[in-house]
């Protein structure tokens, strides 16, 4: 007994396991119309850092992104209207900072917008909002106090769009992850019809699927609605959307790291987004990630390119991910149905089918990714098991007579092989509308009629990675006015370039009064600009500063070792400098909202205009300065150990930055010798002879 359970067993191994018998067949019909595989820049500020890019590796980044038959071959993109409030990993800049203006050149949306419909003209465009300037509040938080105003606000965009770019926006959503308004939306769209852009197509309402509850019920918000947008909806959907018979879009997922994991993630629910939940679009938040680590989220794009200063980029997993789909589709395909082109493996794993608008061309993508493999971010996924096998493939309908497809490969590392991304293999052969294909766990096929598909790439690699540069140095006078200083990520608040006194440009913050907020940062009523290396411990920083003569805050900060941004700012900690010139005091804190006072003081002298405020910290003793006179020189605490060197405001209002300067600490180690000699308390600071 025991012999023939050991020879059974041995046996089993070699027994191949079966996928079942997976058909490709469009007599019976095809499905829901494919809508695209989108990016998302914005909440917030998350393509912040491209924008300075050497030109040569800039290019190359957005080549991988938007060139059809590349990279990424992205089909939609989606933007953030700036509302001039932290909306993730930043401000973004709205071009209303008040009901009386307009401004078409803030910010970087539109440049990005430029160079995708540049690289590939049919790419669609989606604009939404996560935070609205304050006026449009009427005093209170909601956008929809005053509906027609809000929505004449977010035309006004859609308008300038067009005026000043040539760009049409084919997509407008309601406000990100937040209440909607049923209101609202007949007036947003009643608005954009009367004024000629009924080609502009509403996106409801970047969340839940719980307005497909009132489309059901209100046939005016259903004629409204032309998609529902859904927000991580872990591959399902609800029987009410599926009953308004609207297309389903993952407006926004994905949101993981872009290791291959992330990677996992991202082709697994490209493909089961449809297979389980219908959904005809998916867009990744976010399309590049281009901002500082520390800030929230780090590295949840597509590709990272965090690096300005040395051109250094790195193309990630999920860009050749989307291109098994995106190579080889179109906006304007159809799905095959399920049972006849979509489905599931039955030994785990997906595949969808899809058919171009004529019929004459078929792309099957089918993945096997493994539970541990694929997490994303959100939500929690429920266990599952893949298994090696044998997919026995008929092709009925007009595929009956199909001899070969081409293939397309990849299969990421989890160990210590080498990663597989985006390999043209040998054709699968097809005899008398048969074949066989042996998967494996954890690989992606593109199997397609189509004789398209590149894996992009260029002459020479990314250069290599360097540190932040130190010294550091900017007097704001290479920019174009309203442009928002490169290097500097503003978390709350809005500084842009400005006209100066007589020649000279500054950096001025803009925000007036509280924004109509999408996080928690925003209650601090405090603006924070970031720069430089989460890692710098020991630092140096100076600026010219002022205060408005009107409309202006009531203090300025410079700071060192900040910890974060986002919208955890409200936390922030680090080694605050605030000099109040008006009250002629300072207060040296170690938090944002300056509540854990480490001293505080006078500041002696004030200049009318402008002042020199400076911060040096070394070890736990920091030394603040004005117009070049000491204010203190005092023991500080030693956590936060290191951060961003920042600066900003201490209520909204304006306030001017020039000719900021940030080095080692090491090089102003005179500083204390300075302070000794005016008969202030001189703390030990290691390393200062």
């Amino acid at each position: 007994m025991m012999f023939t359970t050991l020879a059974l067993a041995a046996v089993a191994v070699f027994v191949e396991l079966s996928a079942g018998v997976v058909i490709f067949d469009d007599s019976v019909g095809l499905e829901r119309r494919f809508d695209g595989i989108g990016g998302l820049s914005g909440g917030g500020a998350t393509s912040k850092l491209l924008v300075n890019y050497p030109k040569k590796q800039r290019d190359e980044i957005l080549d991988y992104l938007f060139k059809p038959n590349f990279g990424a071959s992205l089909q939609i993109l989606k933007v953030e209207i700036g509302g001039d409030a932290q909306s993730t990993d930043g401000t973004e800049a709205s071009h209303m900072h008040n009901s009386w203006e307009e401004n078409y050149q803030r910010g970087y949306e539109w440049w990005l917008m430029l160079e995708a419909k540049k690289r590939n003209p049919n790419i669609k465009l989606y604009g939404l909002p996560w935070t609205f300037p304050g006026w449009i509040g009427d005093g209170t938080r909601s956008p929809y106090t005053n509906p027609k105003q809000t929505a004449t606000y977010v035309l006004k965009w859609v308008l300038g769009a067009k005026k000043y770019y040539n760009l049409t926006i084919d997509y407008i959503g309601v406000w990100n992850e937040r209440d909607y308004n049923i209101t609202y939306i007949k007036i947003l769209r009643k608005t954009l019809d009367d004024n000629g852009l009924s080609n502009v197509r509403i996106v409801a309402a970047d969340g839940g699927w719980g307005i497909a509850n009132d489309i059901q019920k209100d046939s005016v918000l259903a004629s409204a609605i032309d998609y529902i947008g859904t927000h991580y909806p872990g591959t399902l959907t609800t029987t009410e959307a599926m009953k308004t018979g609207k297309q389903l879009w993952a407006s926004e997922d994905y949101s993981t790291f872009n290791d291959n994991v992330g990677g996992g993630c991202w082709a697994r629910i490209l493909n089961q987004n449809y297979v389980n939940g219908f959904m005809t679009s998916t867009i990744s938040w976010n399309l590049i990630a281009s901002y500082y680590q520390a800030l929230p989220f780090y590295r949840d794009g597509l590709m990272t390119a965090v690096e300005p200063w040395s051109g250094n980029y790195i193309v990630q997993s999920p860009v050749w991910i989307t291109a098994h789909t995106t190579q080889f589709t179109e906006i304007g395909w159809k799905y095959l149905r399920h049972g006849a082109g979509v489905g599931k493996l039955e030994t785990g794993g997906s595949y969808v089918g899809l058919v171009s608008p004529d019929e004459k061309d078929l792309t099957i993508v089918i993945e096997t990714m493994t539970h541990d493999h694929s997490l994303c971010i959100r939500p929690a996924l429920p266990p599952y098991n893949v298994t090696a096998a044998t997919v026995e493939i008929e092709f009925k309908g007009s595929f009956a007579a199909l001899t070969s497809l081409n293939v397309w490969y990849s299969k990421p590392s989890y160990g210590s092989e080498a990663d597989v991304f985006f390999m043209k293999r040998n054709k699968l052969s097809i005899v008398n509308g048969k074949a066989s294909l042996k998967v494996n766990p954890d690989e992606i096929y593109t199997l397609t009629t189509l004789e398209v598909g590149q894996k992009g790439s260029f002459d020479t690699p990314p250069p290599p990675s360097k540190p932040f540069p130190l010294p550091y140095t900017e007097n704001f006078e290479g920019y174009e006015v309203f442009m928002e200083p490169y290097d500097l990520a503003q978390q709350m608040g809005v500084f842009e370039v400005a006209q100066g006194d007589a020649s000279n440009k500054v950096m001025r913050q803009k925000v007036l009064a509280q924004p109509v907020t999408w996080c928690q940062a925003e209650s601090l009523n405090i603006s924070l600009n970031v720069i430089g290396s989460h890692n710098w411990t020991d630092i140096y920083v100076e600026a010219d500063v002022k205060l408005g003569e009107v409309n202006g805050t009531n203090g300025v900060f410079v700071a060192a070792r900040v910890d974060q941004g986002g919208c955890n700012a409200f936390s922030t900690t680090g080694i605050f400098l605030y000099i109040f010139p008006k009250s002629n005091n300072y207060i040296l804190a170690n938090n944002l909202g300056r509540t854990s006072v480490i001293t505080s003081g006078q500041l002696g002298e004030v200049e009318a205009s402008w002042n020199k405020v400076s911060l040096m910290v070394k070890g736990t003793v920091a030394v603040g300065m004005l117009n070049g006179n000491s204010l203190f020189n005092h023991t500080v605490p030693s956590k936060p150990t290191s951060g961003f060197v920042g600066l900003g405001t201490d209520s909204w209002g304006i306030a001017d930055f020039d000719n900021l300067k940030i080095t080692s600490a090491e090089n102003h180690l005179h500083l204390l010798r300075h302070v000794e000699k005016q008969d202030t308390k001189l703390y030990f600071v290691p390393g200062a002879h």
